[in-house]
């Protein structure tokens, strides 16, 4: 397993763009995507459309997974 960023391919609203993240969190965003019976592209362009402009979709990506976590063992998110 990688502690770096790996960079990941992504196809958004027709456009390949790449996103680098960890081995954990992207298995993770897979996982989600899979509970939740979508593409995993489908998932990401529905976190990059409701992110900041400030925040990078590696970053935004991350967050989901967290708060997505979080909310499976009861924890509030920030």
């Amino acid at each position: 397993m990688s502690a770096r960023p790996v960079k990941r391919s992504l196809t958004l609203k027709g456009h390949r763009t790449s996103v680098s993240l960890e081995d954990a969190f992207w298995r993770e965003f897979r996982n989600i995507a899979d509970e939740k019976g979508m593409p995993i592209n489908a998932l990401a362009a529905e976190i990059d459309a409701a992110r900041d402009l400030d925040t990078g979709l590696a970053s935004a990506i991350r967050l989901y997974v967290l708060d997505h976590l979080r909310a499976q063992v009861g924890d509030r998110p920030d």
